[in-house]
């Protein structure tokens, strides 16, 4: 097994590592309130449904992120509507557009534009390639998800605690309910080049799920949230370097299995 510190002498080693602290940083904040939302299905399917954008991007020799984040805010907005309007498709109807989105992805990668190779990649992510855009993309969703805490935290904490009495307090539930959905999709699409689309949730929802069975109050939820999120990314950068595999299983087995301790330590204590 190769020193920890041995891989960190390697540049794309501490740029993999650098990225998942800055998605650490922006999955801990959003994942705290995704958590007390109940909208953990949204940010897997938000990552789900750029996989068919990113594939035709490629083929396009088109920016694949400028393509997913137009897929990813736009089904947010969607969302949005259909929740303000009443006529909330439900955890069913997302299901079948991730069923969708992912077998559209794998079909139009493998037989029509013959690009399987770069499946791996885009659902799973990679550690190796990762850029300083890829870095300066991350670092702005950290940036834009710490302004949206500071300045909506408030809001979508009364909206997550009592949606009914949000308005009562004078808080735009609805352009709140955008925002949080707008920067969660924001985020999502910065992390699919590390952890791919199919396991965004490992950032954005496993860590504050960890944090919620120990904090005690929004604040202390947050802070944990961030901290098992930086902790997680490094520890699954380094098993998938050991294993020569792509990040984003690493990742989400490391954030599973503390989980599950977590759990187990929670239910004996």
């Amino acid at each position: 097994m190769p020193h920890p510190v041995e891989l960190l002498e390697l540049r794309s080693t501490r740029t993999a590592l650098y990225e998942l602290w800055l998605l650490a940083l922006a999955g801990g904040l959003l994942g705290t309130f995704v958590v007390l939302r109940r909208i953990a299905f949204f940010a897997h399917a938000a990552g789900t449904a750029t996989f068919p954008g990113s594939v035709l991007a490629q083929a396009a020799s088109f920016s694949p992120r400028i393509a997913a984040l137009g897929m990813a805010l736009g089904y947010a907005g969607g969302v949005e509507r259909a929740g303000r309007s009443g006529r909330d498709p439900g955890d069913a109807a997302t299901g079948l557009l991730l069923v969708a989105a992912l077998a559209g992805g794998v079909v139009l990668a493998s037989d029509v534009f013959e690009s399987s190779a770069s499946v791996d990649r885009l659902l799973f992510g990679s550690a190796i390639g990762l850029g300083t855009a890829d870095l300066a993309f991350s670092a702005t969703a950290a940036t834009l998800a710490a302004l949206g805490v500071l300045l909506l935290g408030r809001a979508w904490t009364a909206v997550a605690f009592d949606p009914g009495g949000a308005p009562s307090l004078g808080l735009p539930a609805q352009r709140t309910d955008f925002a949080l959905l707008a920067l969660v999709g924001f985020s999502v699409v910065a992390a699919l080049p590390a952890v791919g689309a199919l396991l965004v949730t490992s950032i954005f929802v496993v860590p504050a799920a960890i944090a919620r069975l120990f904090a005690g109050s929004v604040g202390s939820l947050v802070t944990i949230a961030v901290g098992i999120a930086a902790l997680q990314g490094a520890l699954g950068l380094y098993l998938s370097l050991w294993l020569d595999v792509p990040p984003g299983p690493a990742v989400a087995v490391v954030g599973a299995s503390v989980y599950a301790v977590a759990a187990l330590a929670r239910t004996r204590a």
